[in-house]
């Protein structure tokens, strides 16, 4: 245990541009107390400006540690790779871009509900249940009509689970679990594609 140092890699770091990379920024140390604030401010890289997305494989990590520690044996757990994300400042939206994309949003979901109903003829189902059970024909049954399109606003609420900004409960609703397999997938793929030691070619030697 006098001898080994464990780190384990995060799966992703954000940093801002031009910043530097210490160990303790890339992955979670044990080591012991007489080397353990070195390992931590060790500089592993440094972000340039032109950077956006960076990997960096665990084994580059053991190979440079080993190199300044070379009596301590190094442990490596949990992810092989950290995703570097670096974050540039975002623009201000613009007031004119905000109303484009509320406006497509707004009006895209509308026709969506407005053509599924068609399908299904929720009109004619609407008109029928309100004759089934008050035994007169109306075409304009609002006694349906009202409280069905309440329904849809907080069905909506409810599934999304969430008021603007606040959460309902501390479940995670369906389109964060979506957004969640997506990210991962994300990942994956930059993994694969940005890290030049995950894939090997017929050619390479």
């Amino acid at each position: 245990m006098e001898k080994t140092i464990y780190i384990r890699m995060r799966n992703r770091v954000q940093v801002k541009p031009e910043e530097s990379l210490l160990l303790k920024d890339i992955a979670q140390i044990i080591a012991g107390e007489e080397i353990y604030d070195k390992l931590a401010t060790l500089q592993v890289m440094k972000i340039t400006p032109k950077d956006h997305i960076h990997i960096i494989d665990v084994m580059k990590v053991i190979k440079f540690i080993t190199g300044i520690f070379p009596e301590y044996e190094v442990q490596a757990l949990g992810p092989p790779q950290t995703i570097i994300e670096v974050i540039y400042r975002k623009k201000g939206m613009s007031i004119p871009y905000f109303f484009l994309v509320w406006f497509l949003l707004f009006f895209g979901a509308a026709l969506t509900i407005m053509n599924f109903h068609e399908d299904v003829s929720m009109q004619s189902v609407q008109e029928r249940l309100y004759t089934m059970l008050t035994g007169k024909e109306e075409e304009k049954p609002l006694l349906f009509q009202i409280p069905y399109s309440i329904g849809i606003g907080l069905g909506m609420i409810l599934f999304f689970n969430h008021v603007f900004k606040k959460r309902i409960n501390e479940e995670p609703s369906p389109l964060e679990v979506e957004m969640f397999n997506y990210q991962q997938s994300l990942d994956q793929y930059v993994i694969l594609h940005e890290n030049k030691e995950s894939v090997k070619h017929i050619d390479d030697h």
